[in-house]
């Protein structure tokens, strides 16, 4: 019969495919225990969007089968998402805190942003969506919130969305055709607030739906908060793409760190006979971010269920949720989540190489 020792010597030779490092050096072995030929082994993974989360299991099972006296293994699966924002005093609850953004608007950025959140929350993840859009907010159309923000002491409780989604934004105190015409201090006053006057509670992620451009709400976002990263959405085109570099190089300028970019609208599914059209051309995101080493986070199609579930403030992750659409948002969401965790462990290595400095 194996020791425990020797199993988790065994596991060592498991890396993880997002990190590059070994599941027992992660601390993702949290458990092993030996009863004649059975071994049971509790993974834990830094989040329950994990895109590897089969074949983790699988690669462990494998490796553990091959030990000598095990004849049956038994490989349990948690999740616990690692935090990249540890020790900050504003929102010291939230673990990530994820800036949605685009260069130009009308390229779909919101409906990434609640489609990426919702598939986030169905995978276990509690989180929220601040819109800090805040002369064009659509975030409470999209997902039909019905009962607004309330009060909770001397704060303000969000709103509930679906699977628990908490969710703030200037549209709960409008009119529906009330415009807001603010200058720039007022609009960087009022993100301010929603970040610290909103009673957000423990978060894994926060994904912060900022306006088109490069603007005051870009920059009191960064400058006002530690960011996990910024996720940058564009279409295919020529020039939405250009304009999406030049929100890409803000960030930087900011230090904020660069998580990938997305293809939104990138081809479209005949429904009819299943001829793929790609209406705005595809791949332009993928080759630019293969060119500037950043990673490309995935493509999203152009379909009508998008678009008339989303008038319907039923995004098309809970809609039809079996869809292409559907799917596509999750393999956006989980390679976000992936990449945040890449960040989370980078943070904390240089977090223990300065405690032992």
């Amino acid at each position: 019969m194996p020791t425990k020792e020797e199993i988790i010597q065994v596991l060592r030779s498991v890396i993880d495919p997002e990190l590059g490092v070994d599941i027992v050096s992660l601390g993702m072995v949290k458990d092993v225990s030996v009863e004649g030929s059975t071994v049971r082994v509790t993974l834990e993974l830094t989040t329950p969007a994990c895109p590897f989360r089969s074949q983790l299991k699988e690669n462990v099972e494998k490796v553990l089968k091959t030990v000598a006296g095990v004849s049956e293994v038994k490989v349990d699966v948690v999740a616990r998402v690692a935090p990249s924002r540890i020790g900050y005093n504003v929102l010291p609850s939230v673990k990530n805190i994820i800036a949605i953004a685009s260069g130009k608007g009308g390229v779909g950025k919101s409906t990434v942003a609640v489609n990426v959140g919702l598939a986030l929350s169905e995978s276990g993840a509690s989180v929220g969506i601040l819109d800090a859009d805040i002369h064009g907010p659509t975030i409470p159309k999209l997902l039909n919130v019905e009962m607004g923000p309330t009060s909770a002491g001397n704060k303000i409780a969000p709103a509930i969305s679906y699977n628990g989604i908490k969710v703030m934004s200037i549209g709960f105190f409008l009119r529906e055709d009330e415009p807001v015409i603010w200058r720039g201090p007022l609009v960087a006053n009022a993100i301010k607030q929603f970040l610290t006057e909103v009673e957000w509670g423990e978060l894994d992620y926060l994904l912060v739906d900022l306006p088109p451009g490069t603007g005051d709400a870009s920059l009191t976002l960064a400058q006002s908060i530690p960011l996990t990263g910024v996720v940058i959405v564009s279409t295919p085109q020529d020039a939405a793409l250009r304009i999406a570099m030049k929100a890409l190089n803000m960030f930087r300028k900011l230090n904020v760190e660069i998580i990938g970019i997305v293809e939104n609208m990138s081809y479209f599914v005949c429904p009819n006979c299943g001829h793929v059209s790609e209406i705005f051309g595809r791949g332009n995101v993928k080759a630019a971010c293969e060119k500037l080493g950043i990673r490309f986070l995935g493509e999203v199609p152009i379909s009508p269920d998008i678009r008339i579930n989303g008038d319907l403030g039923k995004p098309v992750v809970v809609a039809a949720p079996k869809s292409e659409s559907a799917e596509a948002f999750r393999r956006v969401a989980y390679a976000i989540a992936g990449s945040v965790s890449v960040i989370a462990h980078k943070k904390k290595k240089m977090g223990d190489a300065g405690s032992v400095a």
